[in-house]
């Protein structure tokens, strides 16, 4: 429609029939069981930014704050402790209806003694919370690779939570082949948790951080209608990177058993300029791949989608959205004015909404009765400051 945005109108239709009402997924409320045991646990806050609402012609602008989950600051932990747990479990054999009723100590144990070690690919957040659950939490032994573009702050903090990183030259798409080969290599005691579908990966765990981030999504359904006077979301806007939370957030609001009870929901999904493999794979009809460039919104410069995730994306979100470092840079401003510290990927949906607003209010249904949710996946952090 625009150079920074591409509209999807076959999603508006589309419905997502979550598989959990069949008994082949695992229940939620397993997995939000299992995240009260995981120490630190707390559910984050979902501000209401009223004034934000009113400049831009809405009903309400709410945003999910990330920003200090478990302890760590961002959302990732949420998939990566259940894909640990559920990983390991699953290479031990140990019976899938079980998962939540065994304790993660327990799990971690029979680990140790198997000889088992987590293998793992990041561009900072996703590899630090997979190391805190796996090394710190469960005592297996993590090996995190990263792209040579990593600053050495992002290091340093996955190593404090006791892993090992390993620098592969290039992008985070050329790591995760340099992680598979090494796991290949080191037979049956490497178990590869991934937050991304890829050729040759394991398929199940990326299911598994998807099913994790449903906490996240069951919070802000609650917490929604007490910041509205009873009012559900009617528009989610969220940072895609590789897929995984995209694809969460697009399943949740299209999903047929919460159509049925709130109506549709339009889902925006955000990207940098730099990196925009979902938008350029909406407008292709398939998914691609494309160059990536350098980006203060790191964690969402990936050049390639999840191969799990594509097809949710592809039918689900109803629009393509990117934006600038300096339009993701001018909403970190916004909205530490309004006492929310985000870094620039949680930022870049607050940058999204004006895009949209700005570009394709009417097309979208944003007007004076939306309920708008925010998802700001991580907090405050430095970068370089774009002009």
């Amino acid at each position: 429609m625009t150079q920074f945005i591409h509209l999807n109108p076959p999603a508006r239709e589309w419905s997502w029939h979550d598989e959990s009402e069949s008994g082949a997924a695992t229940d939620k409320s397993a997995i939000f069981a299992f995240h009260k045991t995981v120490p630190d646990y707390n559910e984050t806050k979902l501000h209401s930014l009223p004034d934000l609402a009113t400049e831009l012609g809405l009903g309400h602008v709410l945003l999910k704050d990330e920003s200090n989950r478990f302890g760590l600051p961002a959302f990732k932990i949420l998939g990566a402790s259940w894909a640990v747990y559920r990983a390991v479990m699953s290479h031990l054999q140990l019976p899938a209806a079980e998962s939540g009723a065994i304790p993660f100590a327990d799990v971690g144990a029979k680990a140790q003694q198997a000889g088992v070690r987590i293998v793992t690919v990041t561009e900072g957040n996703c590899g630090r919370a997979v190391a805190r659950m796996a090394t710190r939490h469960m005592g297996i032994p993590t090996r995190v690779y990263v792209p040579a573009y990593m600053d050495a702050a992002t290091r340093a903090k996955i190593r404090s939570e006791g892993a090992e990183v390993v620098e592969v030259a290039g992008t985070y798409d050329d790591a995760v082949p340099a992680a598979l080969e090494e796991a290949r290599a080191g037979g049956e005691s490497a178990v590869v948790v991934l937050d991304v579908g890829v050729a040759a990966g394991p398929e199940d765990v990326p299911r598994y951080f998807v099913e994790g981030y449903g906490t996240m999504l069951a919070e802000s359904d609650r917490q929604t209608p007490e910041r509205t006077g009873g009012k559900a979301a009617t528009h989610a806007v969220v940072p895609v990177g590789a897929g995984s939370v995209g694809e969460a957030v697009a399943a949740h609001f299209k999903s047929s058993g919460r159509k049925a009870e709130f109506g549709p929901a339009t889902v925006l999904g955000v990207e940098p300029t730099t990196a925009a493999c979902l938008f350029e794979s909406l407008k292709a009809g398939k998914s691609v791949q494309v160059p990536t460039g350098d980006t203060i919104m790191n964690g969402m410069n990936c050049g390639t989608l999840s191969t799990t995730a594509w097809p949710v994306l592809r039918d689900g979100i109803d629009a393509g959205v990117t934006v600038t470092d300096l339009e993701a840079h001018n909403a970190v401003e916004d909205l530490k004015a309004r006492g929310v510290l985000a870094g620039p990927c949680g930022a870049s949906t607050l940058a999204a909404l004006r895009r949209a607003c700005k570009d394709a209010k009417q097309e979208l249904g944003l007007d004076d009765t939306s309920v708008v949710v925010l998802y700001c996946t991580e907090g405050q952090r430095e970068y370089p400051i774009p002009s």
